[in-house]
């Protein structure tokens, strides 16, 4: 894609009620369950543009990985340093054991070979440190706006534990969110397969129906660890390196 493509989905990034929320919910986990040290060393990998680069900085010193090279440059402007290519399962270009935090937030979906990538993942971690993995759920919901974002696949939690658990994680917690709009996600999605709708769903709304959506979902960072979600849209896990 062109450049302008993806300073749209910067702009998108930084304004659509989906990535603001979901922000707001992970720096919530990242501070109550993850708790990395002052100064942590941070790792995200695929970064994207970059959107979630400036709350990660919050915890320490942040460094990326991206393999488009494009949205490798907007996210390299956003953090002020050079974002590193890579493409998973490869991580030879960072030292291991070295990390307090890795972020893999919506990216396992899109990597063909995601068992060994998470073990990959393991071997950048200190002992102690987490991963923080966020992936789309339910099989049955895969659809247009999957085929279009280049997903291979949307999992089920128990995937995840056994992966998880394969890869020598000890797992913290494992969680549905995006839960509360559960409903009205997965009505648009089901019409969308009826219908033969062939293209994504993440166009921004109104400016009213936004705001609206982002502080419904907004309001998962208080719940997530706290009560059990039965449901949702996407799943979030922090995984552990033992001590």
């Amino acid at each position: 894609m062109e450049r302008k493509v993806y300073e749209q989905m910067a702009k998108l990034d930084s304004q659509h009620w989906w990535f603001t929320a979901r922000r707001r919910i992970l720096d919530g986990l990242i501070e109550r369950i993850v708790r990395p040290p002052n100064n942590a060393r941070v790792l995200e990998l695929g970064a994207g543009t970059g959107h979630n680069l400036a709350m990660l900085s919050r915890f320490g010193q942040v460094e990326a990985s991206e393999l488009d090279p494009i949205a490798r440059e907007l996210a390299s402007e956003r953090l002020g340093r050079p974002v590193v290519e890579a493409a998973l399962p490869d991580l030879s270009m960072f030292p291991q054991g070295a990390y307090d935090l890795v972020a893999l937030l919506d990216v396992l979906e899109h990597v063909p070979d995601d068992k060994n990538s998470l073990r990959a993942i393991y071997q950048l971690l200190k002992p102690g440190g987490a991963l923080l993995l966020t992936v789309p759920i339910n099989p049955w919901m895969f659809s247009a706006h999957d085929v279009v974002h280049h997903h291979h696949r949307r999992y089920r939690k128990g995937e995840i534990r056994r992966l998880a658990e394969e890869a020598g994680y000890s797992i913290e917690l494992l969680s549905p969110f995006n839960s509360l709009l559960f409903p009205p996600i997965a009505a648009v999605r089901f019409m969308g397969k009826l219908t033969g709708k062939d293209d994504s769903d993440d166009a921004m709304p109104s400016p009213f129906v936004n705001k609206l959506l982002d502080g419904v979902f907004g309001l998962e960072r208080g719940i997530i660890g706290r009560v059990p979600m039965p449901f949702g849209v996407s799943l979030v896990a922090v995984l552990r390196r033992s001590r």
